[in-house]
């Protein structure tokens, strides 16, 4: 992109920012927890409490003329779903949950594990995925984990085959921990091999584009809030219907059956992807889905792709040497999510959690932590596994905390988490490189938390004695 176009570019960002986002410079605010939730742009809940105001909603299951306008909204969310996402709805269909977790429990408790079945996950995975293993340990099916590199990446030199059943392959496209984004090919290639795959897209679908067609999962689980910010509360599994036809639900619901006959304990499920949403949606929150996917789409996913990449890069390249990096210092194959933790003067880490604290009371809003993710964690800090077996082995129920655990390991448990999504600004990044100066000089080791014994200034990851 030229310097003009990327001038422009910035403009038309910058106009987004004080007509939607204005909130944040009313309130001096610096909002980098995009990973966690993205912000709602006024308009699209203006919008919808206005549309709200003029409709008269009811429960869509019934035939009542409140009804049928309700089951018309959520048809017409699904069929935005699948446009934003240029999945051909001959092929896939779309089951709303109530958030990403929802829709990949959907999954796992469905998945037809046996013992001649197999369950692979990648090391980086958000816990919603990494529970999936108890339903597949539950049903005695064997459990695989791909590691990392050094830049947290997975290192994946061949996949196994998934075995002489069908298998279960999950994995995030963006990691919630450090921005890496792993290869979409690794889709196609499990699926030679005999799995079923199941991509986590949470992280990756706010900030950049995907199309179901030029990958084709089995399955695609997203949260709207983390894409837009409004509704809470509603999510989305993308499964083909060839894979939902797999599933095995273990119980129904209303709203999931054709009938249920209770003098002759009998049910038949709907044939069609209701079937799979217990209960009765969240139709009045569906229905600001469309809206909130046509705010992304005039925008353009590229734009916002590549404008959250020039913001990254800038980050990447203002941080300075005392800010220890987690995963890529460069924008190869990277989103907009930084993981890191600030050394003191004496190049010992800051405790995540007093950064934390001091950006909160700066004004900024960052994420402190492991993320749910403790396998990328284990594997950034370079956490050894005997030790800390021993230590979550000392630590009995009630007694975990992070700084305990922190303080038996001798080294760090998490780290403090800046992501970035439409309305930030370069001037909130010079708030926040400020910030982390201040940090540096003013913050100081403590020994109460974290033994003398942690980690120093090195040039990848914890240097522990």
């Amino acid at each position: 992109m030229s310097q003009t176009a990327t001038a422009r570019d910035t403009d038309d960002f910058t106009a987004v920012r004080r007509r939607e986002f204005a909130r944040l410079d009313r309130s001096g605010h610096v909002y980098l927890d995009y990973t966690g939730s993205a912000l709602y742009p006024e308009s699209l809940v203006r919008d919808h409490a206005a549309a709200l105001s003029e409709q008269v909603l009811g429960n869509p299951h019934s035939e009542s003329p409140s009804s049928d306008r309700s089951t018309g909204l959520l048809a017409d969310a699904r069929r935005a779903v699948l446009d934003f996402f240029e999945a051909d709805p001959s092929d896939y269909g779309v089951v709303f949950t109530a958030n990403a977790s929802a829709a990949i429990k959907l999954v796992g408790e469905s998945f037809p594990f046996t013992p001649r079945s197999a369950l692979l996950l990648a090391a980086d995975n958000h816990n919603s995925v990494n529970g999936l293993r108890a339903f597949a340990a539950r049903r005695g099916a064997r459990v695989t984990t791909l590691p990392l590199d050094r830049d947290l990446r997975l290192a994946v030199a061949e996949l196994p085959a998934a075995g002489p059943a069908p298998g279960l392959f999950a994995f995030p496209a963006q990691s919630n921990f450090s921005g890496v984004r792993h290869s979409l090919e690794l889709v196609a290639r499990a699926q030679t091999l005999g799995w079923r795959v199941l991509v986590d897209a949470a992280a990756f679908v706010p900030t950049h584009p995907l199309s179901l067609r030029e990958v084709a999962p089995n399955f695609v689980a997203l949260s709207f809030y983390k894409m837009f910010g409004w509704p809470t509360g509603v999510g989305a599994l993308i499964a083909r219907r060839a894979a939902l036809a797999e599933l095995e639900r273990p119980w129904f619901a209303g709203g999931t059956v054709e009938y249920v006959s209770v003098q002759h304990g009998r049910h038949q499920f709907l044939q069609s992807v209701e079937a799979f949403e217990d209960g009765t949606p969240s139709f009045l929150g569906i229905a600001a889905v469309p809206r909130g996917l046509a705010f992304l789409d005039a925008l353009g996913m590229e734009r916002i792709r590549d404008r959250m990449a020039r913001l990254t890069a800038r980050l990447l390249d203002a941080l300075p040497p005392f800010a220890r990096v987690y995963g890529p210092r460069t924008g190869d194959a990277r989103g907009a999510t930084v993981a890191l933790n600030v050394l003191d003067r004496e190049g010992r880490v800051l405790p995540y959690w007093e950064v934390e604290r001091a950006a909160a009371r700066a004004g900024i809003s960052v994420r402190g932590g492991c993320f749910c993710n403790p396998g990328a964690a284990e594997f950034a800090f370079d956490i050894d596994a005997e030790r800390s077996r021993t230590c979550l082995d000392r630590l009995g129920p009630g007694t975990f905390t992070p700084e305990t655990f922190g303080r038996c390991l001798g080294g760090p448990v998490g780290a403090v988490r800046v992501s970035l999504g439409v309305p930030a600004t370069e001037a909130d990044l010079d708030r926040l490189i400020t910030f982390l100066h201040h940090c540096h000089e003013e913050l100081h080791h403590d020994t109460d938390h974290i033994a003398r014994r942690g980690p120093r200034v090195a040039s990848g990851r914890a240097d522990t004695a």
